[in-house]
This record gives C-alpha cells, sequence and structure tokens, in this order.
C-alpha cells in the first residue's frame, strides 16, 4: 500500500515588502492509497497550497512531501492532478485527450487509444472518444479530465474543486461517481473542497485547517461514503441525523477563530 506523506511541512510564499508570509506551519499528514481524504478549512488556510506541495508543483520551505518514503521534487506519473476548470485541449477530442499522457510517454498509438476507450467506458462514456471537447457538458468534460487523470496509472489523485463550476443536480451526480472512481481506481484521494456536505460525503478522513496560517485543526474519520458504496442512497444519508451532527461539528471548526487568535 502507498502512502504520501506532508513530514514537518510548512510554506512562506513571502510578502512584496520582503516580509514573512506564512501559509502553512508545520504540517504533518500521511494519507494512503485506499484513502479517500478531503481538505476543508476557509479562505486563506492553505487547501490549495497543500494539494499543490503534494503535486511537486510547489517546494516547502521547512519540512518535506513523499511519496512511498522517496522525496516529492516535481510534478510525477504517481500523482495525477485534477482541477476544478478540467484543463482539456479543445483541439484533441475526448479519446486523444484521455490518450495524452500515454503519448508523452511514447506508448503506440493502438495501445493509448485501447486504453482511452476504456477509461472512457469507465467513467460512464461509452463510445464518446471522438466527441470534439466543446460537444460535452460541464459533468461530461469532467469525467473526461478524470480519465485522463487515470491513463497514467496513479498512486494518489490530487483533486482541487473538481466539482466546484458544476450546477448542484450534476455536482450531485458527479459525488457518486467519484465515489465509484476511487473505489475502483485503487488510487488514494487528496480532495480540496469548499462543501462540508461534499466532503462528509466522499470521505473516509476529512482534515480541517484553519488559516493563517494553515494549521491542520481536526483529522475526523468518516464512513458515509462507504455506505453509499454499499448502496445507500446519498438523499437518505445526507438527512441522517449523525450526517447533520458532524455537519454541524465541522461547521463550527471551520469558523472558529481562536485557534487563529492564539497562533
Amino acid at each position: 500500500m502507498s502512502s504520501l506523506t506532508f513530514e514537518g511541512v510548512s510554506l512562506d510564499y513571502g510578502a512584496p515588502n520582503g516580509a514573512s508570509a506564512p501559509v502553512l506551519d508545520a504540517i504533518k499528514l500521511g494519507i494512503r492509497s485506499d484513502e479517500f481524504v478531503a481538505v476543508i478549512g476557509r479562505s486563506g488556510s492553505g487547501k490549495t497550497s497543500l494539494l499543490n506541495l503534494a503535486a511537486g508543483f510547489l517546494t516547502p520551505g521547512k519540512g518535506r512531501v513523499a511519496v512511498d518514503g522517496k522525496p516529492v521534487t516535481k510534478p510525477d506519473a504517481d500523482r495525477a492532478v485534477v482541477f476544478q476548470d478540467d484543463a482539456l485541449y479543445p483541439w484533441l477530442d475526448a479519446r486523444d485527450n484521455i490518450a495524452f499522457p500515454l503519448r508523452l510517454r511514447g506508448v503506440p498509438v493502438a495501445e493509448r487509444h485501447q486504453t482511452a476507450d476504456r477509461l472512457l467506458s469507465h467513467v460512464g462514456l461509452p463510445g464518446a472518444g471522438d466527441k470534439k471537447i466543446w460537444e460535452l457538458s460541464g459533468g461530461m468534460r469532467q469525467r473526461v479530465g478524470i480519465a485522463r487523470a487515470l491513463a497514467s496509472e496513479p498512486k494518489f489523485l490530487l483533486m482541487d474543486e473538481p466539482l466546484g463550476a458544476l450546477d448542484a443536480l450534476t455536482r450531485e451526480r458527479m459525488q457518486s461517481f467519484l465515489l465509484g472512481v476511487w473505489a475502483e481506481s485503487g488510487a488514494g484521494v487528496m480532495l480540496i473542497t469548499h462543501s462540508i456536505e461534499e466532503a462528509l460525503f466522499l470521505a473516509t478522513r476529512i482534515i480541517v485547517l484553519s488559516p493563517t496560517p494553515g494549521r491542520i485543526t481536526a483529522d475526523i474519520p468518516v464512513s458515509f461514503g462507504r455506505a453509499a458504496l454499499d448502496d445507500r442512497s446519498a438523499r437518505s444519508i445526507k438527512k441522517d441525523p449523525a450526517f447533520q451532527a458532524l455537519h454541524d461539528r465541522l461547521t463550527d471548526l471551520i469558523h472558529d477563530t481562536r485557534t487563529e487568535h492564539a497562533a
């Protein structure tokens, strides 16, 4: 089983006047490849910076990020990123968008197209390989983006608000889709989201960050997503009193300013 670890990680962007502008402070976190970890917190808590460190887009000022004990120094195929903007190439059709990472690795055309068609079926879009990106709905484009991320068979999927731009009904359907992708892919997931409900429904653990600088103030195990995978309906889960009670608890944690004032 693989692990993604943050070992005493701090990050400081630096202010224009040369002063220190700490973003994250002493983050200690481990994510296994059988986990779906959601990171929530107010604006300024460093959620996206945490994901960018995991992706290798940023280098920590202190500490280190590692996959299976190997330091993360740059982006690599063992960590695939899915953004809020689907970031697809409009000049390529759906199949070639998914196959693009394989093309960079020199995989022959027939093999990468076969893989892309398999992944299109996996994400619920069989037969959509020839479609242009502008022919796809927002939810379909995100499915293609997720299929492209899976093409490299990553150990971890890093998702930065992947459903944030979708309408409410599509977002709810896509939440169930993400659970299925996680369960079948064998990849661990780190999800950045502003939605407490989404975090509760999807995650096996929820990490709460407090802002200025970002620190972990709670690490809470949850099991509602696993209940959904066992065919319990999303609506019944979200109406469960335990779901509502934990939603209220997380809301209080996120808006609690005492840890900020103590920093």
